[in-house]
């Protein structure tokens, strides 16, 4: 095999993951994921882990 022909199927084949990844990302089915997971950041933490605590004692101090 020619160094043209294995760079040409190596293109394609990451034009075809690229195209999967895309199909997958916008599918109906991922929707309610992905709408979920815009919300994140807005949560809000019930109480900061102790590592947070000790970190804000830290700077205050």
């Amino acid at each position: 095999m020619d160094v043209g022909i294995l760079r040409g199927l190596g293109t394609l084949l990451v034009l075809v993951a690229m195209i999967g990844v895309f199909c997958w990302a916008y599918s109906g089915r991922r929707k309610a994921d992905f709408e979920q997971a815009a919300l994140l950041p807005f949560g809000d933490d019930a109480e900061p882990s102790l590592q947070d605590r000790n970190v804000s004692r830290s700077t205050h101090e």
